[in-house]
């Protein structure tokens, strides 16, 4: 028995496997119920008294260093670099269309690499705010229109907190933490309590931007609406400006462009004007730059706001909004080339 324990420790010492199936061949052979080892357990009840100290100890041996072997080639398989760790088996095993960019992910971040340009900053806020930051800090009078439940999304239990119908909420905020210069551009989702349809919808994106600093003027404002349009619509894109009224600016104005379809000569998309709107603008007004803590008599600034998807309708011609926020791929699809 000795001499069959000694040439199953030397086969044991040469095993080798070439992957898992193999392996597991060699674990039966050896230490299954009626593997070798096993089967010299068998004989080991035979043996005579006086052998058995020392054949139990080879036996032990055996089957110890067999078990090693066995996970220490297991252990190798599981570590082994296969090549294929990069796939994923879990994949369906048809082809993936890759995404796109969502069409106002794209005109947002046109219209923020252009403002990026002229030294702009991104500023955030929180879209569930109070009525000071919405309202009251800028000019809104207490029977304004805006403040009407059909406008405004209130929380019924706190009368004061509502959803914010503009990012200027954003601009008041940062013009209370901070004196100028101030230069930022506030991107964000807005709220308004209105019908859906193809027209509007209950919520929307807007871009506003701020300019707070000494001897600002509205030559100034106008040099930067000038260059955002030709940057977005085309170098051969005309401005006008038309005098309008915002609580927050004095004075205010909202901005056309030359209809880019048609190149201003008219067609059904300017309603034949040869303009289109984008855009609401003005200086800030004093009493704004006074309830956020800024001196007015030493500092000035314009501020403007445009919606996004006003421009991606301008840029792509999409007529229904909804489609916006509806998530049909084959909407969607149709921006692949301008991502």
């Amino acid at each position: 028995m000795i001499a069959k324990i000694e040439q199953l420790l030397a086969e044991v010492d040469a095993m080798y496997a070439k992957n898992a199936d193999e392996l597991e061949e060699l674990r039966v052979k050896y230490l299954g119920r009626k593997g070798s080892i096993s089967q010299l357990m068998q004989d080991f009840r035979t043996v005579d008294p006086k052998q058995k100290k020392e054949l139990g100890v080879k036996l032990n041996e055996l089957k110890t260093k067999t078990q090693e072997k066995i996970n220490e080639l297991k252990a190798a398989f599981e570590t082994q670099d296969t090549g294929y760790d990069d796939i994923d088996l879990t994949l369906t095993p048809y082809p993936q269309k890759l995404g796109t960019r969502h069409p106002l992910s794209i005109v947002r971040n046109e219209i923020i690499d252009i403002f990026a340009r002229l030294g702009f900053t991104i500023a955030e806020g929180p879209e569930i705010e109070d009525d000071w930051h919405v309202f009251s800090a800028l000019n809104f009078a207490e029977d304004h229109p805006a403040r009407d439940m059909q406008d405004t999304f209130f929380v019924e239990s706190h009368p004061d907190i509502i959803l914010r119908t503009h990012t200027s909420s954003v601009q008041t905020r940062t013009m209370e933490r901070s004196q100028p210069p101030i230069r930022i551009i506030c991107p964000g989702r807005v709220y308004r309590n209105e019908a859906i349809s193809y027209r509007a919808h209950c919520f929307f994106h807007q871009v506003e931007a701020l300019y707070v600093d000494k001897d600002v003027s509205f030559a100034d404002l106008k040099q930067v609406l000038l260059l955002f349009a030709k940057e977005m619509f085309g170098e051969n894109t005309l401005i006008r400006l038309r005098p309008s009224y915002f609580p927050f600016t004095e004075p205010s104005a909202e901005m056309d462009i030359s209809c880019h379809i048609c190149g201003g000569k008219g067609c059904p998309f300017c309603k034949h004007t040869g303009w289109v709107e984008i855009l609401g603008c003005g200086m800030v007004d004093p009493n704004v730059l006074e309830n956020c803590g800024i001196d007015s008599r030493t500092y000035s600034g314009y501020a403007l706001g445009m919606g996004i998807e006003r421009i991606t309708n301008l840029k792509y011609q999409v007529k229904d909004l909804r489609l916006f926020s509806e998530n049909d791929t084959r909407f969607l699809k149709e921006f692949e080339s301008a991502n």
